[in-house]
C-alpha cells in the first residue's frame, strides 16, 4: 500500500543545500513528491511511496542533515498518485 508523509524541518535548514541533498536522498530511494523552503523558515517534504520506503528516505534525510536540524513534525496520510518522481518546488 502506498502511504504519504509530510515532514516539517526547523532549525539551520534554509541556505545549506537542504533541498538539493534532499532531491539527492529521494534518488536512492522509490519515492516521489517534493521539498520546498517555507517562509516560516522550515523545510517541507511531502513525499509518497511504500511505507518502509519512505521511513528510510525520511531517516537519510534526518542522519544526513542531522547539524542542521532542530525540530521534526511529522503526518502520515494515504498516497494520491499525484507525483511521478521527486523534485524541488518553488518556496512558499
Amino acid at each position: 500500500m502506498q502511504r504519504r508523509v509530510h515532514v516539517f524541518f526547523s532549525g539551520t535548514v534554509q541556505g545549506v543545500g537542504f533541498r538539493y541533498m534532499t532531491q539527492n536522498i529521494a534518488r536512492r530511494f522509490a519515492v516521489s513528491g517534493w521539498v520546498r523552503n517555507r517562509s516560516d523558515g522550515r523545510v517541507e517534504i511531502l513525499a509518497e511511496g511504500a511505507q518502509e520506503e519512505l521511513k528510510s528516505f525520511v531517516r537519510n534525510v534526518e542522519e544526513e542533515m542531522s547539524g542542521y536540524i532542530a525540530r521534526k513534525e511529522i503526518l502520515w496520510d494515504v498516497a494520491t498518485g499525484e507525483w511521478k518522481r521527486f523534485g524541488i518546488v518553488p518556496s512558499l
